[in-house]
């Protein structure tokens, strides 16, 4: 058995650690997790490889059951078996990205978590002066300092009886895209013609999606699971499977 204060350093170890208060203090109350402002939490990310390393290896083993979106079906797959391997027995509170709430609000702010643990910078639109979209809403998306937006948010883990202190500072989001000019460039290439995978590279990634992965991404949920089906991951007889079926995955995967 871990105790909390192994369990608090094992997890602590990871690089995508914060504190609930920390995402607390960026959101409205409506928009708050119900835990202490210093119960410890982790940032899960999909890095370009995990389509190739984790997605279809988990096809070939024929563990889709049909549930729900492949992708977010296979993420769940592998941070269960994480979490059970490296903390059992702990009470360890996962939420998806996939996740709706019963008023349809997402169980957490995936982008807005990224930002407060240091993964990511959360561009916004209110991180441009000057904004020349007059009163147009402009939607806001992370930036990872490696991968550009070749990444993906996937999950929250809260570990529910582990508290940090002063010990754990809060790291400064990475501001890749400092300039103006920049900014307007990524959040019109991401609102605008976000099909294009421009945005991905507001910054040069180490490593981006393969054409097969932009393939899937790029085909709309609905007709995924005959692109798979070709592909020779999935049974060709029967229908495809429903992947709202699942009240745990009301939004499709997404990379």
């Amino acid at each position: 058995m871990l105790s909390d204060k192994s369990i608090a350093k094992r997890a602590t170890n990871t690089k995508y650690k914060t504190r609930i208060g920390w995402y607390n203090s960026v959101l409205s109350p409506s928009l708050q997790l119900s835990y202490p402002d210093d119960t410890l939490a982790v940032v899960v990310l999909s890095t370009p490889d995990m389509f190739e390393q984790a997605f279809l290896p988990f096809l070939e083993r024929r563990e889709y059951k049909g549930l729900c979106d492949p992708i977010d079906q296979c993420v769940r797959h592998y941070v269960t078996s994480a979490v059970s391997q490296c903390f059992p027995g702990q009470n360890v509170d996962v939420s998806y990205d996939c996740e709706m709430l019963p008023n349809r609000k997402p169980k957490f702010l995936a982008q807005t978590a990224a930002h407060v643990s240091g993964a990511t910078f959360y561009y916004q639109q209110l991180d441009v002066t000057d904004q020349p979209w007059a009163e147009k809403k402009m939607y806001g998306v992370c930036v990872h300092p490696r991968f550009g937006g070749w990444f993906a948010i996937r999950a929250l883990l809260v570990f529910v009886d582990v508290t940090v202190g002063s010990e754990l500072v809060q790291p400064a989001p990475p501001d890749c895209v400092p300039s103006r000019e920049d900014r307007i460039q990524l959040l019109e290439a991401f609102n605008f013609r976000w099909q294009d995978w421009s945005y991905r590279d507001i910054v040069p990634p180490v490593q981006t999606y393969s054409q097969k992965q932009r393939d899937y991404f790029s085909t709309p949920p609905a007709q995924r699971f005959a692109l798979l089906k070709t592909w020779g991951f999935l049974p060709s007889e029967g229908d495809p499977p429903d992947p709202t079926s699942d009240a745990q995955c009301q939004v499709g995967g997404h990379g």
